[in-house]
């Protein structure tokens, strides 16, 4: 079951952390208290303004709210005992408790603590007394003159002295000016350390501990560490200085010493440990503790977490940490650049507004906001540190350089910033590596790591002719063996445009394998052709493993649609020619066809032929250029709510929907000879690829009013101002091919194809006036205009004619096994149905009837009634999904909940439900128990309208059973059932072919 989660925090690290938990699928949605503008609403992500300061208050809020688990960011809510308090709640909490957190909460327990435990750490004095500190720092055997406030003073509480008199003056200004309040009621004083610093974290569950990968911190303001202390102006990911030898060995020194030690005197540490080291010539020794993520370095450690963070965080607190450790990707960096207000870390102006952000995170950039909220729609600074810009990359200095130019695109008039991040260690990379073939860019191991990895996932192509097997100079295939006779070979070639900077901007690379596959497929099914075997070419500036195997891993996959064998493929890397991150793909695909079979016949087709479109996904893999410069225009980013989709996808989702292989579904069709041509949809549109496939002297007849137009197009049509034209040119429009058949066999091809997809008579052919276009789109602006899931019904052609009529979009709610939702899904699919079932809503997840409507090809969702704080709140959510799916007609097939009346009023007269009686007798629960103990001698079942009132709505169809002797409830059931099985469908179709409606009186009304 998903969970909805709660992070406390309003900083980047908090926008890290459930920018990660928004992406594990065993979570609903993540709240964020109080958050920031870029929690505000993102996706599953949004901000709450629940007290945090208040436990009791805060534990209410969780339990009303069904929140599963709290993730604690900052150190100040730990320290104060928000673990301890909610866990005695019953709400799971993620952090130390109040007693561990004092290794952050009291610089003076930690250093006494490590010197119990013999973790090594600097030589130190704590003191109470300003005079008694400052004799040590003058007497001390070695530098004291690091002087710390003991207490939490958010990051700040650290002053590095240059000499023993500004050391006395830190401690004066602490205890006596109290420059940090009551935290420097105890100062320590430090010996100060030589060496490299740098950040080691791990989990712990109390018992293990999992190291993270090193990061390195940035305190200083400015280039070159020069400038003012602050709290973070940028890190990075992993550390080079840190072997994997000396990993282990701060492991077993700090980290493991460090949770034994604590569990040893009676307080298990659980949680997020981090170590600040300093790398001595003695060995690491502890500077600090902190009891939680660091800020910035969660903001480069959770890009690089490769398991999913909610997981983690489960086993972490159930002490599995030691049998499932995260895994983390390898050969790559993170940097993160913090981008600070003017004036910082001193007084700044507030307010000022920030633009330029979903440019960001179109280069492929992560923007973790920290300062900042909104202020009538815009984003404005609220803080010293505002921003954070991360990129990951393949190696240290590219994703430095991406994060530098990130920041140069965000408009923060002022804006502080560093450009140096990770310079320490590029300066140590510099010095301690010859050059490679790998340093020019080239990783052979890579490229070698890549083949072994998709060879599995090409075989499983093999097919008739061939056996897919990878490794060879080139591939072979056997036409014979294929079965073909008198075969011609036929070739297509293409890519998938700018569709792939939206793919790479979102890190979603595994549909663009479909979208290639399909636009070579689709071309070659235009000759009439099998496609037999496929190419792939992917070219990029720097091979990055995971993303080549996704993206080749679903080419793979859409050759198995397909029905072809991926036979072979180049990957060329080249460094200079790509920027980091990107890449580019082509595509080859070969097939055959036998020589009396060839498409178009361009002698056969004549005027009056048909027209049979079919459904596209959406954009497809075209016009992509021209989307782009929409979205700038809109200033909407990939990662924005869809003003267009279902419900709760983002602008990205809704643009990567994979294009649609066709030659599953058409090759049976065209094989029987009824297909005079096929058109694929692809560059130029409408306008273009029809007349592609005609006889010249023909013209396209078409009318937008006939096929369903996805809501994508009408948005890019109202928000670009494009115009008719310009859409038709450009777009598929909603049909991703175009059939040219005869009048006589265009009813029964247009239910071939609905059988497996949405397809329509979309227009005909006429004889071409000279002057005139050869394809004339009729009703296409009215059509984008109301564009939609509720102009979307499927178009029925009549038996006497193409006429089209209007069928009705159902949605059937269950919690069950959904026996009479397959009565009703078996209806719909008949040709001669006024129904179609666009949705199946179940509140509950994993039940059978979601697997019955999803082999069907329905989609389904869950709204699971648990995660409800009320009967209004989850009718409230089934209301607005219906509206989304344009929904017309709700049927409830053994749906177990009570709808609420203001919903039941709502869709009056569009509700039908059944009972397993003939109403009125019988009502409720056990009716057929209520049969048996009357006596009756005939019961039944009855499909009624929905009212306020159970079981009472207006009669449409009743089915009589008789009750023979010897009935028990079970065998009753049973025939009742069956009964069910037939009148549900009934019902059905008289309500969605207009035939009953429910009149205002709340009786049935009969129309002819």
């Amino acid at each position: 079951m998903a969970e909805r989660v709660l992070v406390v925090g309003s900083g980047g690290r908090e926008h890290a952390l459930a920018w990660k938990l928004a992406q594990s699928s065993q979570v609903q949605q993540v709240l964020v208290a109080p958050g920031n503008a870029g929690t505000a609403s993102c996706g599953k992500i949004s901000n709450s303004e629940v007290s945090v300061s208040n436990h009791t208050i805060l534990a209410q809020f969780c339990k009303d709210h069904h929140v599963g688990l709290v993730v604690v960011g900052p150190e100040v809510p730990l320290a104060a005992g928000i673990v301890d308090d909610l866990t005695a709640a019953g709400v799971p909490c993620f952090g130390p408790s109040a007693k561990a957190a004092q290794l952050e909460a009291s610089k003076s327990f930690s250093k006494a603590f490590m010197e119990r435990h013999s973790i090594p750490t600097a030589r130190y004095g704590s003191f109470t007394d300003a005079q008694e500190a400052c004799n040590y720092i003058r007497t001390a055997e070695f530098p004291a003159l690091v002087v710390k406030a003991s207490g939490l003073a958010a990051g700040k509480g650290v002053i590095v002295a240059r000499d023993q008199d500004e050391a006395c003056q830190a401690v004066m200004d602490i205890m006596k000016d109290r420059a940090f309040g009551s935290a420097g009621e105890t100062v320590v004083v430090e010996e100060l350390l030589e060496g490299e610093e740098v950040s080691c974290l791990c989990f712990s569950d109390g018992s293990s501990v999992s190291p993270m990968p090193p990061a390195q911190d940035h305190k200083r303001l400015q280039d070159g560490d020069l400038g003012p202390n602050t709290g973070g102006m940028g890190a990075y990911c992993p550390t080079p200085q840190v072997s994997q030898e000396l990993l282990r060995d701060i492991r077993e020194t700090v980290l493991q010493k460090t949770v034994d030690g604590m569990k040893e005197e009676g307080t298990p540490y659980v949680g997020v440990l981090y170590a600040g080291l300093m790398l001595t010539k003695q060995g690491p020794k502890v500077l600090e503790f902190n009891c939680r993520f660091g800020d910035p370095e969660c903001q480069v450690l959770l890009p690089l977490l490769q398991s999913d963070l909610y997981e983690v965080i489960l086993k972490t607190m159930s002490g599995k940490l030691a049998s499932s450790a995260p895994v983390w990707h390898q050969d790559s960096s993170a940097v993160t650049v913090v981008m600070a207000s003017a004036g910082y870390p001193g007084s700044y102006k507030k307010g000022v507004e920030i633009t330029g952000l979903s440019q960001v995170q179109d280069m492929g950039l992560q923007v973790f906001h920290a300062g900042t909220t909104l202020k009538d729609g815009a984003v404005v600074s609220s803080g010293g540190r505002v921003l954070t810009v991360t990129a990951v990359r393949s190696s240290l200095e590219t994703a430095l350089q991406a994060a530098n130019r990130g920041v140069a695109a965000v408009g923060f008039p002022g804006s502080v910033y560093r450009h140096d991040i990770g310079h320490r260690a590029i300066a140590h990379l510099s010095k301690h590596r010859g050059l490679t073939y790998k340093d020019s860019g080239v990783d052979i191991a890579a490229g070698n790591k890549l083949v072994d990895m998709i060879k599995p996932l090409a075989k499983a192509t093999s097919r008739a002719g061939c056996n897919a097997e990878l490794g060879g100079f080139a591939g072979l295939f056997d036409l014979k063996a294929a079965g073909f006779i008198d075969p011609i070979l036929v070739s297509g070639t293409d890519g998938v445009g700018t569709k792939l900077k939206i793919a790479q901007a979102c890190s979603q690379h595994g549909g663009l394998g479909q979208d290639l596959v399909a636009m070579c497929v689709n071309d070659v099914l235009a000759q009439g052709a099998e496609p037999l075997f496929f190419l792939d070419y992917f070219s990029c500036g720097s091979l990055d493993v995971d993303v080549a195997a996704s993206v080749v891993g679903g080419i793979a996959k859409a050759c198995e649609m397909a029905g072809c064998a991926l036979l072979g493929g180049e990957t060329a890397e080249m460094p200079g020619v790509y920027a980091p991150g990107e890449y580019d793909l082509a595509g080859f695909c070969v097939g055959a066809v036998e020589r009396g079979a060839l498409l178009p016949r361009l002698g056969d087709i004549a005027e009056g032929d048909m027209l049979i479109g079919v459904a596209s996904s959406g954009v497809h893999s075209n016009g992509f250029s021209l989307v782009r410069k929409v979205l700038e225009k809109a200033d909407l980013s990939y990662s924005s709510p869809a003003p267009f989709g279902k419900s709760g996808q983002t602008v990205g989702e809704v643009l990567l929907t994979p294009t649609k292989i066709y030659s599953r579904l058409l090759l049976p069709i065209l094989r029987s000879g009824a297909v005079k041509a096929y058109a694929h949809i692809t560059g130029g549109g409408l306008l273009e690829n029809i007349p592609r496939v005609l006889p010249r002297e023909l013209a396209v007849d078409l009318d937008a009013s006939r096929w369903s137009i996805p809501p994508v197009f009408s948005w890019l049509h109202k928000e670009g101002g494009l115009s008719e034209e310009e859409m038709a040119r450009t777009f598929n429009c909603g049909l991703g091919a175009v059939l040219v058949v005869s009048p006589l066999d265009a009813q029964r091809v247009l239910r071939q194809l609905q059988a497996q997809e949405e397809a329509w008579i979309v227009g005909s052919l006429a004889h071409k006036q000279p002057g005139a276009e050869p394809v004339a789109v009729r009703n296409l602006k009215h059509s984008l205009l109301n564009a939609g899931p509720a102009s979307s019904a499927e178009l029925v052609v009549e038996q006497n004619g193409t006429a089209p009529r209007k069928r009705t979009r159902v949605a059937v709610l269950i919690s069950g096994t959904g026996t009479n939702l397959q009565a009703l899904i078996e209806q719909a699919k008949r040709p001669s149905s006024s129904a179609e079932i666009v949705v199946v809503i179940s509140n509950r997840p994993g039940v059978q009837g979601l697997k019955r409507a999803s082999l069907a090809g329905i989609q389904t969702r869950v709204v699971d009634h648990k995660l409800y704080g009320s009967r209004a709140e989850f009718d409230s959510t089934i209301d607005r999904m219906l509206e989304e799916f344009g929904v017309e007609l709700v049927c409830l097939a053994g749906f177990m909940r009570i709808l609420t009346g203001t919903f039941v009023k709502k869709w009056n007269g569009k509700l039908l439900n059944i009972h397993p009686s003939l109403l009125p007798s019988f009502k409720g629960v056990n009716a057929q128990k209520q049969a048996l103990q009357a006596g009756v001698r005939v019961a039944g079942c009855t499909v009624h309208f929905v009212a306020e009132e159970v079981d009472a709505g207006a009669i449409i169809v009743q089915e009589a059973v008789p009750v023979t002797v010897g009935d028990t409830e079970e065998s009753l059931c049973d025939r009742i059932r069956e009964a069910e099985h037939r009148a549900f469908p009934a019902a059905l179709e008289l309500v969605a072919s207009g035939a009953v409606q429910l009149g205002e009186d709340g009786h049935i009304t009969w129309k002819s």
